[in-house]
């Protein structure tokens, strides 16, 4: 008994684990569904994730052969979808006599009542499987905390991202600004040094040099300008012990 209650808890670890390592959600169930079916002896077992019409968009199964899947499937179809629809079943275990009886059962997938999937499984032979609803019920809120944790990290993602593109358009808008504001005088500065240079053989050598100086410092504005417009990035590096500075190496590397 020891070591049949140590091998459920390998399994449930190995699912925590999974979900705290960031694991591809399907992979760890696939494989957690695998664990489980040796240990409880089912033929078969699946995972269903619906939206909110109860459409399944994700499925993940394990059988033992195409006949266990084909059966695991049509228990899913023909009995407990119309069941959770129509009569709005949570859990079941059910047992089914014949020449070869077989035991089937349901756990939903839930997080805050809300319902968003369910856990599946059909057995073979004499055992019930309504002896092992305490570790199923556990791999079900193992699996379920698992699709959570995946989802929150996917949400949390997508939140910095709209973050980045929030700041990248307020960055846009400072550098349309700057480029409206600042080429105009800059233009007027850069083509009077140009235009008195036309003739820098009739200039002091020392203003001469003094005026290609402003030339290039006033043509390395017009650049960065340009830059700050062409950003696809709002990356920053460190300028100060608490000041950042937009990050344009990679405008510059081009």
């Amino acid at each position: 008994m020891e070591d049949r209650n140590s091998d459920r808890y390998e399994i449930l670890r190995q699912l925590a684990l999974a979900g705290v390592r960031g694991e591809e959600l399907q992979s760890a169930i696939r494989l957690s569904l695998e664990q489980a079916a040796r240990v409880v002896g089912l033929q078969g077992a699946a995972v269903y994730l619906w939206d909110d019409k109860m459409n399944i968009n994700i499925a993940v199964s394990y059988a033992v052969s195409e006949v266990s899947r084909d059966n695991l499937d049509a228990m899913e179809k023909n009995l407990f979808s119309s069941l959770r629809r129509e009569h709005r079943l949570l859990s079941a275990y059910l047992s089914f006599g014949g020449e070869k009886p077989y035991h089937s059962f349901s756990l939903p997938l839930y997080h805050h009542q809300k319902i968003f999937g369910a856990v599946t499984g059909i057995q073979e032979g004499d055992k019930k499987l309504v002896g092992e609803d305490v570790f199923l019920e556990a791999l079900s809120a193992a699996i379920a905390l698992n699709v959570i944790a995946g989802q929150a990290a996917s949400e949390a993602v997508s939140g910095r991202d709209i973050i980045d593109q929030e700041r990248l358009k307020a960055i846009i808008e400072v550098a349309v600004t700057i480029n409206h504001e600042v080429n105009n005088p800059l233009t007027a500065i850069l083509g009077n040094v140009q235009l008195m240079l036309l003739n820098q053989e009739t200039l002091d050598e020392n203003l001469r040099n003094k005026l290609k100086i402003i030339e290039i410092s006033a043509l390395k504005i017009k650049d960065v300008t340009q830059k700050l417009l062409r950003l696809s990035s709002a990356r920053t590096i460190k300028y100060a012990d608490d000041t950042d500075m937009i990050d344009l190496s990679d405008e510059e590397a081009d």
